[in-house]
């Protein structure tokens, strides 16, 4: 079996916490030698977990830019690599900290620490994701084929997924979580998120920054927001002030199969699974809620498993879980173009991709020009998803389209296509022969939806794979 190893670094700059991992990647030609190639991540060993820190905190709403990049860089020297021996992995900025006003310049700060291929990424969607596998959610899932929800309870937000025999089936996030209200030494409130006071003024209750906090008020509510994520994993009627605190830039939890385990992952849940009566011992609300979900929610909810990570859910699955490998069947005609960041994932319109299929690629080319313009992007990447095993005459006819298409590329850029089914390379070939003259960079076996941006890194084993991470922004 050829195999190979990446090394992977995880960021999570959170709402309450910042922390670092190093993972060692395994990739590998899964297939025998009498068929194709098939390369695969194979395993993934965690050989650095930093320190936990409390995010850096400035004036105002914002990150501390300079704190954060200082205590990265110390983390580096202490696993003992650079930046340039890492290959893939993501720093993902989580909760509210996505939302603080410098958020992008943080994200700007930390890509000149994060190697060649690092991605920096925010979104309640792939957080969801991203701390569910981390947390072990998927495997369980997987191994005992049932359907595992994950909700991870950080300092800003709850981030829920659902995984059905290993497959996600849902995610969503909700602002819930642990410093919606922070309590300075002498118990008084030094903040109260907009969205906390929401649910408080629901019941009657007004939190009021510099008033002492009373553990018993503050019990009234997170009893409340225990029952809002009860009703946001289908364990009772949804009320209006469910859907009025759900994360604006998620998703909505999808309707499906019943869940039959819940486990829960991030800073708070480590006081579910090990509760105490410190009420405010971390200046926030964090072991209040704690105990609201432990004696709220998880009665209501199937059985409760308890993940293989849970305050460091998010930054393990970020180091560990974000990259996928195309390989095998792939097509490229310049090493030196990897690696590629941030390229926009384009997908034409039904009928713009069954006219490509005839060989007329009109419509394709004139809504990547539109894309472009709109977007301001220098390249995309044309994802076509509705191509399933297509035979010789299909993949020329497509071929030819693209051809056209890529006339809507500025000059001196190279054409890059992504095919879900597993045919990149006729395709590439296909491409090659009719735009000699054109750098060209053809993928296949990754799934993406439209929104998302595409980081390609070096090829491995000899050019037969390409590391990909899929990765959703809010911002950039």
């Amino acid at each position: 079996m050829d195999a190979s190893t990446i090394t992977s670094v995880g960021i999570d700059i959170g709402t309450s916490t910042t922390s670092m991992v190093v993972s060692r990647l395994a990739v590998a030609n899964t297939a025998s030698g009498f068929t194709a190639p098939h390369v695969a991540i194979t395993g993934a060993e965690i050989v650095y977990r930093s320190e936990i820190y409390p995010t850096p905190q400035a004036s105002g709403n914002r990150i501390d830019v300079a704190a954060v990049a200082s205590l990265i860089e110390r983390e580096y020297e202490r696993a003992g690599i650079t930046p340039a021996d890492v290959q893939t992995g993501a720093v993902i900025i989580t909760g509210e900290s996505s939302r603080k006003e410098n958020a992008e310049l943080v994200t700007e700060s930390m890509s000149e620490l994060a190697g060649e291929f690092v991605v920096a990424s925010a979104g309640p969607d792939l957080e969801s994701i991203i701390a569910a596998k981390g947390a072990g959610a998927q495997d369980y899932s997987r191994e005992f084929a049932c359907t595992v929800a994950n909700v991870d309870v950080g300092g800003g937000t709850s981030n829920i997924a659902v995984f059905h025999c290993g497959d996600l089936v849902s995610k969503a996030c909700w602002d819930i979580g642990g410093r919606l209200v922070r309590v300075d030494a002498d118990g008084r409130m030094t903040y109260v998120s907009p969205r906390i006071a929401a649910v408080a003024r629901s019941l009657g209750i007004e939190l009021v920054v510099g008033e002492r906090a009373d553990a018993g008020t503050i019990r009234r509510v997170t009893d409340r927001m225990a029952g809002l994520l009860a009703e946001a994993l289908g364990l009772g009627p949804r009320t209006p002030l469910c859907d009025e605190i759900r994360t604006p830039e998620g998703s909505d939890l999808a309707a499906g199969e019943p869940i039959d385990c819940v486990s829960f992952s991030g800073g708070v849940s480590e006081a579910i699974y090990r509760p105490h009566t410190d009420w405010f011992r971390y200046g926030d609300i964090g072991p209040i809620l704690a105990a609201s979900l432990r004696e709220g929610l998880i009665p209501r909810a199937a059985k409760l498993i308890e993940p293989r990570e849970t305050i460091r859910a998010t930054v393990v699955g970020a180091g560990s879980y974000t990259t996928t490998v195309s390989g095998s069947t792939i097509e490229f005609t310049d090493e030196g173009l990897f690696p590629m960041k941030n390229l926009p994932a384009f997908f034409a319109t039904e009928d713009a991709e069954r006219a490509a299929l005839e060989g007329d690629g009109d419509k394709l080319a004139r809504q990547a020009a539109w894309y472009l313009g709109e977007s301001a992007a220098s390249n995309l990447v044309f994802c076509i998803n509705r191509v399933k095993r297509p035979g010789y005459a299909t993949v020329c006819r497509l071929a030819d389209a693209l051809v056209r298409a890529s006339s809507a590329i500025p000059e001196g850029e190279p054409l890059l296509v992504l095919v879900e089914d597993d045919f990149a390379k006729v395709l590439g070939q296909a491409l090659r022969r009719r735009l000699p003259d054109r750098r060209l960079i053809c993928i296949d076996s990754i799934q993406a939806i439209p929104g998302d941006y595409l980081d390609l890194g070096r090829p491995l084993m000899g050019g037969l794979a390409i590391p990909v991470v899929v990765k959703t922004l809010i911002f950039g």
